[in-house]
């Protein structure tokens, strides 16, 4: 971020982008709008002043942000110079000199307005600097674009995607050689490779040279995917799956086929992409609503289980039976489901005996990692620290994401997640059970783990520090009713963690808080998440009951406390 310029030099700013933009349209929006500032418009002159208060901020989820003109927006411009500092980045880490061959760049691209384009402007920076970019034939899932990292020996891979944020958006993902994303100091070295390029016009590019990728490299991802599965195991289960107008139908529809299991029932007015995403609020299976049109098709048809994933299909959601509807589960219910099937299946061999969480989800998977005898591992948030955990076996966050192939692709996959999620549920049909038959299991030997969530949106994120100051400097005696025990100031590094931002409390029944800024949108995210132990099956009951009504004390006094 930069000092807010005066008005003059806002306008200097702006007139300089527009000479240095490669895209005709962008230059002539942001001509338009230095024209309606010029004549006084105060509505211009708030807009411009956003546009200009800084370079979009690279960081360990790459870059994210609005479509539109100007630095602190996401645009060619703004992805050329990402692009070149990128690559400056890798030949420095490489050791690349001279004349000596650039680095090998993965890149994909998802359906979202301009992605073809960002990864055009991309492919063109790498290869005028003497590397190699390799482009996936089409737009594709993020999980496809970290496998094939690896799969190619390439040296990085940038997928341009916003993921699940809304349609004006779209983003700019960075995996190194390993097939990890990004974390420090790599995005600081980065950022600092893209700060010092200028202008556009100093970056070399070329229209061509850069090589396009056939569907071998689907295949190959599809081939690891359904390797995932027991040969053995069950396939008798239908599923209704959603894509939210993303790029998961196609590679969905494909691996399920590839497996055995029927064709999925698609939701048709979700099933191609489409950067709008008309039929939805918000692109996000979280999100209320999101999944209603495959929960309505489902009440048609009938399936045993209804999958949605998100828009680059990274993250699956899952629907089950309840009563005479659907429930949707939270992502800690499905992390423990599958952490449990990880086991069960033996894929947590002693090469790789770990299962891991973020810090923001359910204690439950420790709980299952030690009566297994495996180590059950804390991370940070995102599965940029997930996926880097020696020796994992399988990783998940809970806000969807699930790692159960960490060898081939160390990162979220929503693909083989609804792989593996379907084997577990044919394999339950087959034994006369279900999804919540095996959720009650997992409470009757670890107690009930019930959690909620909820979010703090704020127009800016300037309105983020001040509650975040006041959590730490007024820390609460008690919450819901119940004596605090302990206080987390995770920026310091408390807990045995990395530092980072965020809060943690611990309170004297063992219910636990945590609340953080959003590493991808302008929210604050609160986590809760209370334990009660089960008196036999006959207590299941009671128990859940007692921890609902743990966390809505708790959620109460929590959404007084982060008002902004």
């Amino acid at each position: 971020m930069t000092d807010q310029p005066n008005r003059e030099q806002l306008l200097h700013r702006a007139r300089t982008w527009v000479g240095d933009d490669p895209d005709p349209r962008t230059r002539d929006e942001l001509t338009v709008l230095v024209d309606r500032a010029g004549e006084g418009d105060e509505e211009a002159w708030l807009e411009l002043a956003d546009r200009f208060i800084g370079f979009l901020e690279f960081g360990t989820a790459g870059l994210r942000g609005a479509l539109g003109a100007g630095p602190n927006r996401m645009n060619r411009a703004v992805v050329i110079r990402t692009a070149a500092g990128l690559t400056a980045y890798l030949r420095q880490q490489l050791g690349l000199a001279g004349e000596e061959r650039g680095p090998i760049v993965v890149i994909g691209f998802d359906a979202r307005h301009n992605s073809d384009v960002f990864a055009q402007d991309t492919a063109a920076v790498v290869t005028a600097a003497g590397g190699r970019a390799l482009m996936l034939p089409r737009p594709l899932p993020t999980p496809v674009l970290a496998f094939a990292i690896q799969h190619l020996g390439a040296d990085a891979g940038v997928m341009v995607t916003a993921s699940h944020n809304p349609p004006q958006d779209n983003g700019y993902k960075v995996y190194l050689g390993d097939g990890s994303q990004i974390v420090p100091p790599a995005d600081v070295d980065i950022a600092a490779q893209i700060a010092r390029i200028r202008s556009v016009s100093q970056v070399a590019m070329t229209g061509e040279g850069w090589e396009p990728l056939g569907e071998e490299i689907l295949d190959a991802y599809l081939d690891a995917a359904v390797a995932v599965l027991d040969p053995a195991s069950p396939r008798q289960l239908q599923v209704v799956h959603t894509a939210l107008h993303g790029v998961g139908s196609d590679v969905v529809r494909q691996a399920f086929h590839r497996a055995g299991f029927p064709a999925p029932h698609q939701v048709a007015e979700q099933a191609e992409p489409d950067p709008e995403f008309p039929t939805v609020a918000f692109p996000n299976p979280e999100e209320p609503g999101a999944i209603d049109a495959a929960l309505a098709l489902a009440q048609r048809v009938q399936p045993d289980l209804v999958i949605a994933n998100d828009p680059d299909a990274d993250r699956c959601a899952l629907a089950v039976r309840e009563g005479g509807g659907w429930r949707m589960l939270r992502g800690d219910e499905v992390g423990a489901l599958l952490g449990r099937h990880v086991v069960d299946r033996g894929l947590a061999t002693t090469e790789r005996p770990v299962l891991a969480r973020s810090i923001v989800s359910s204690r439950l998977l420790g709980a299952v990692a030690e009566s297994a005898g495996l180590r059950g591992e804390e991370t940070l948030t995102g599965f940029k620290w997930i996926g880097r955990v020696p020796g994992l076996a399988y990783g998940y966050e809970e806000a969807l994401g699930y790692c159960v192939d960490p060898a081939t692709v160390p990162d979220k996959d929503g693909v083989t997640a609804a792989l593996l999620v379907a084997e577990l549920a044919a394999t339950l049909k087959a034994q006369g059970r279900t999804l919540t038959d095996m959720l009650d299991e997992l409470a009757l030997d670890h107690g009930v783990h019930q959690t909620d969530a909820f979010s703090v949106r704020v127009s800016h994120l300037g309105l983020i520090p001040p509650v975040m100051t006041r959590l730490r400097q007024d820390t609460p005696d008690e919450l819901g009713g119940t004596p605090v025990s302990r206080m987390d100031d995770l920026a310091l590094g408390e807990g045995g963690l990395p530092p980072t931002e965020g809060v943690r409390f611990y309170l004297a029944d063992d219910t636990r808080v945590i609340v953080r800024p959003s590493g991808t949108e302008p929210k604050l995210k609160v986590y809760l998440e209370a334990i009660v132990p089960v008196a036999g099956p006959d207590g299941l009951p009671a128990a859940r009951a007692e921890a609902d009504r743990r966390l809505a004390a708790v959620r109460a006094s929590m959404e007084g406390l982060t008002a902004v």
